[in-house]
């Protein structure tokens, strides 16, 4: 996990002038009624799978420059009814329901003004052997972890003793498409007696991961077989997050003690790459992730590539390029929660062909660039899953002003900014525009629901493509040196 947030909720509502009654302003007289200028859809031209419900918001620019969802005004048809159907009742209006594979325009219509998109349908992919469960703050996070958590996506992975003896299900891990590898507190399984991997020299390895956002995990390194979906179980290395062990290094002086503090049961980290470190950590003992303890003290050490931290999917016999994250769309002002799926492996099985996509290859860190908010800024940019909102270099605060203190760390735009980026592979091709929303967090984040679209926060390390980017997409990560048949050889990010 390159970063992720944890916040609290402030229950605050800041209603923009535009929305409020009379008296607001400086003016005691009537201005001109504004008028309706255009519409846009979003998501734009998405691809779901058959079986699918999902919300189509519809956003109306006024002639004083406002942005307002109008879905609930909104007519709403679909061209093939037999591919999609499309709700248009009071409750039910925009609410998609994809029927059968096919096409089909999804089409909202507000005071004579309309915007189209084209739906496409696939096949159903919600089940098979390399299907997992996602749940953004759904039944697989725990309520005892996710208090004020918002867009927190959770998937459960069932872990076992090397020789099957003893297995546990454990939900409430963190889905991180910026991280490598499992990482389990102790005490989320306290039935189990994983081996400890040792190092060179006899002692016992522990690793320090450290997060943008300030925060750390500490513990053992210890052998675990570990079984994703129905996919056959594989043994991997894992981290046991045990922040008592031996002294912890300066680096993890902060680390998370409970699943309570941190936010959750643990991280599946199911980035790019193959192992949490690499090379850099099997060449030297002074990494800031490895260390051998003898007793209560830990010093760096060297690690061979077969004992770090592993990506558990580059294990699978079959399933092992990739992976696909698949959720719906979340319409402005948010939903309860959201369920969705994470694909094992790209173009391996009929479930997980990725059809027509923009591949952004990656370069050794697994970042490619975004281009924002001109063509003359390049970022350093990843998508991940663990970022709970979108992470935005502040380089135009009129246009994206920061929130008062003490929620400085996020955006606070006085009306919703629907922004685009231009999202490049590593050496600057391809190029494609990505559209995104951000709204006022404070005025989002206390309207009741926990999963949002439109929630934005400062970045001074890149644009950091958090899960709002994943929501209405179908997006693809390729493994580096795992070639993916018609899209070519990782790491890359597809959507």
């Amino acid at each position: 996990m390159k970063t992720f947030t944890k916040v609290a909720l402030l229950i605050l509502v800041v209603l923009p002038c535009f929305l409020m009654s009379a008296g607001c302003g400086s003016g005691g007289g009537s201005s001109p009624q504004p008028i309706l200028v255009s519409l846009r859809l979003t998501p734009l031209n998405p691809t779901f799978v058959a079986g699918t419900s999902f919300h189509f918001a519809v956003i109306g620019t006024y002639s004083n420059g406002t942005t307002i969802d109008v879905s609930q005004t909104a007519n709403w048809t679909s061209s093939d009814t037999t591919v999609a159907t499309i709700g248009n009742t009071s409750g039910s209006k925009g609410v998609a329901t994809t029927v059968a594979a096919g096409s089909t325009t999804i089409t909202a219509t507000v005071n004579g003004i309309s915007a189209s998109t084209t739906l496409t349908v696939t096949g159903n992919t919600s089940t098979g052997a390399n299907v997992m469960r996602i749940t953004v703050n759904g039944d697989l996070c725990s309520a005892a972890t996710s208090a004020g958590y918002v867009n927190k996506p959770c998937v459960s992975v069932t872990v076992c003793n090397p020789n099957s003896s003893t297995c546990q299900t454990i939900t409430d891990l963190l889905l991180d498409t910026g991280s490598t590898g499992l990482r389990v507190f102790s005490s989320a399984i306290p039935n189990l007696t994983l081996p400890q991997v040792t190092t060179s020299g006899g002692g016992s390895l522990a690793g320090c991961v450290g997060f943008a956002d300030g925060s750390s995990l500490w513990g053992p390194i210890k052998m675990a077989s570990v079984q994703l979906g129905n996919e056959p179980a594989v043994l991997v290395p894992i981290q046991v997050i045990d922040s008592t062990f031996g002294i912890r290094p300066s680096g993890c002086s902060n680390a998370d003690p409970t699943p309570v503090s941190a936010g959750f049961n643990g991280i599946l980290g199911v980035d790019v790459f193959a192992q949490d470190c690499g090379p850099a950590c099997v060449s030297s003992a002074l990494n800031g992730m490895y260390y051998s303890c003898n007793g209560s003290g830990c010093s760096g050490t060297t690690v061979p590539t077969a004992n770090q931290v592993a990506n558990p999917v580059v294990s699978l016999p079959v399933d092992n390029n990739g992976v696909q994250v698949q959720l719906p769309p979340v319409p402005l002002g948010g939903v309860a929660s959201l369920s969705g799926s994470l694909i094992l492996g790209i173009n391996t099985q009929s479930n997980n062909t990725p059809g027509a996509v923009t591949v952004l290859p990656e370069d050794t860190s697994g970042d490619f660039r975004t281009l924002y908010p001109t063509s003359s800024t390049s970022n350093d940019s990843f998508v991940d899953t663990g970022s709970n909102a979108l992470f935005i270099p502040n380089l135009n605060p009129s246009v994206l002003p920061t929130c008062a203190s003490p929620n400085q760390a996020w955006y606070c735009p006085p009306v919703t900014r629907s922004l685009f980026a231009t999202a490049t592979g590593f050496s600057g091709l391809p190029a494609v525009n990505v559209p995104f929303n951000v709204g006022n967090f404070i005025t989002v984040a206390s309207d009741g629901n926990s999963v949002f679209s439109e929630i934005a926060g400062t970045s001074t390390f890149g644009f950091d493509w958090g899960l709002p980017f994943f929501m209405g997409r179908n997006v693809f990560l390729g493994y580096e040196q795992k070639i993916v048949p018609s899209l070519g050889t990782g790491p890359f990010v597809a959507f």
